[in-house]
């Protein structure tokens, strides 16, 4: 047994799909005062729902299994805490919330003995933390007795006043511990991370922003990783040493969420692009932004692809007749004996499922924390509001008879995958419709939002038991209406653009002739772009000589 699971790891270390994406605001650079952290959970195959986790009492002497959460492969017991505390998500009832990205790193490092992997480490550290540093000193002391056994993670570890970067490596089959360090983001600015280790000279931080394993640095000397100054060590370099990979897949959709907020990115470009490996300036941890900025700040970013950068993938024919900003796995693929590759977007069809906890100090932990949650890429979804304390999960989060490879009109996952994979292949003639009700859900949350926790916070007064079940039936309501909204949007898109056509409409109806049949629908062929592409291939192929004489 032990021989398949090496195997199954290290097939899973190979995977390129096992791709995340976090970005982190500082509640001083958020326009409301809040702190947040998003998480796209990239991974082909892997099937979207939402966990949940009761708070509860355990006897003395109960065991917890570790099942890894990326294999589900069963790693080993711990001794379980006296009190659980109940977990939405990646997000917790005191308003903590974790959550993170792969890098990998060195492969000789990883812990095939280990019993803690990333995935229970949140989990765990979620159930046993009041605090962001309380949950570091959870993750670390766990993978200190136990092991760590995944392979290298960056985790945005928060809770209602401040922010964390942790990064964790193993230390090898056998031995216990890991190498990480955690460096705190300042209130006034905003970070990123994405498959990439971000943490370069622990040095240039303040010594009271930053928290490390004590034999950190002589770990990397004794393995040959480091030989410098102390002062010099760069964690980034010494245990997840950069390649194309790194900074063009990874680094690069963090440069992009950077530009939409912070003047002069372009000096990092060549840092991102791959082709100046060690002759480029790092990008920093974290920048302040030019502005504040607001949840749909948040979700925009989580939904970008590059646009209007030199990454943007709408420019050559790789878009396709239907101008589609997303590209076929795998990232690379051969063609003449030569690689080439795709990029490799913030917002992409592998994500799985897609959050944004947002925490507020000035608000009951029951009011003030939201996961705001969507099953699939999240340029395809609403975020829908699940409050921190809620004590039930919406069905179509987590539906009895779906998994990823059960179909269930239940599902939220399944209809928002089955409306995006109508959309994926036809994208500018059918996304302005998944947009428009994408939109206007997204604006209905909004603006239903301070009217919703005013009724809250009333009840909380009298009774924080009754705001709590007010918030939780609220949330179901979301959900019941973005899968409701969701089927009636399939259910739109199939006789619209039925056939790759476009049946016209007016006053919101489908249009009918005087006898009652639809009007026949319009033909709307290449975009103009990709007509040039194809004649420019093609050339006079396709010319019809009688329109020429």
């Amino acid at each position: 047994m032990k021989k398949v699971f090496l195997a199954v790891l290290a097939m899973v270390l190979s995977l390129p799909s096992i791709a995340c994406t976090s970005f982190l605001v500082g509640k001083k650079a958020s326009t409301d005062g809040s702190v947040f952290i998003s998480y796209n959970a990239d991974d082909y195959g892997m099937y979207g729902h939402l966990i949940y986790l009761p708070h509860a009492i355990h006897p003395q002497g109960t065991m917890r299994k570790i099942i890894d959460g990326d294999t589900n492969h069963h790693l080993g017991e711990i001794p379980e805490a006296t009190e659980t505390y109940r977990v939405n998500g990646y997000i917790n009832e005191f308003q903590v919330s974790i959550m993170e990205s792969t890098w990998g790193g060195r492969e000789e490092l990883v812990d095939a003995k280990g019993i803690i992997d990333y995935v229970s480490l949140m989990r765990i550290a979620l159930q046993r933390s009041k605090t962001a540093r309380e949950a570091i000193n959870v993750m670390t002391s766990l993978v200190e007795k136990y092991g760590y056994a995944s392979s290298g993670e960056s985790f945005s570890i928060a809770d209602k006043n401040e922010i964390w970067i942790m990064e964790m490596i193993g230390k090898g089959t056998g031995v216990k511990g890991a190498n990480w360090v955690a460096v705190r983001i300042p209130d006034d600015c905003i970070a990123a991370h994405a498959n990439q280790s971000r943490i370069h000279k622990i040095s240039q931080y303040a010594k009271k922003d930053v928290l490390y394993s004590k034999d950190l640095i002589s770990f990397a000397r004794k393995k040959g990783f480091f030989n410098g100054k102390d002062s010099d060590f760069d964690f980034a370099n010494a245990f997840a040493p950069a390649d194309f990979g790194a900074m063009r897949f990874c680094e690069a959709r963090v440069w992009s969420f950077f530009n939409r907020f912070v003047y002069g990115m372009e000096k990092y470009l060549d840092y991102v692009d791959g082709h100046h490996i060690g002759n480029a300036e790092p990008m920093p941890l974290y920048m302040r932004p030019t502005r504040p900025l607001s949840r749909q700040d948040v979700m925009d970013g989580m939904r970008d692809h590059y646009e209007g950068t030199p990454f943007d993938v709408n420019k050559d024919m790789g878009q396709g007749p239907w101008e589609m900003p997303y590209r076929p796995t795998p990232l690379q693929f051969k063609y003449e004996g030569k690689t080439y590759f795709n990029e490799r977007p913030i917002s992409t069809q592998q994500t799985a499922d897609t959050y944004i906890a947002q925490l507020r100090s000035y608000l009951p932990d029951a009011i003030g924390g939201i996961l705001w949650y969507g099953s699939d890429d999240p340029n395809m979804i609403t975020y829908t509001p699940i409050y921190c304390q809620n004590t039930t999960v919406p069905e179509c989060f987590n539906a009895p008879d779906a998994d990823s490879g059960n179909f269930s009109w239940k599902s939220a996952f399944w209809v928002c995958n089955w409306v995006s994979n109508m959309t994926y292949p036809r994208y500018n003639q059918v996304f302005p419709a998944l947009q428009r009700v994408r939109n206007e859900l997204d604006s209905i949350w909004t603006a239903q939002q301070p009217s919703v926790e005013a009724n809250a916070q009333e009840l909380y007064k009298a009774s924080p038991d009754k705001a709590q079940e007010f918030l939780n039936n609220y949330s179901l309501q979301c959900a019941v209406k973005m899968l409701k909204d969701w089927k009636k949007l399939g259910e739109y898109i199939i006789v619209k653009y039925n056939d790759m056509t476009v049946k016209p409409e007016k006053n919101g109806e489908f249009e009918r002739t005087a006898d009652g049949l639809c009007v026949p629908p319009k033909r709307t062929g290449f975009s103009e772009s990709y007509k040039k592409s194809l004649i420019k291939e093609t050339g006079n192929k396709y010319l019809v000589p009688s329109a020429h004489k």
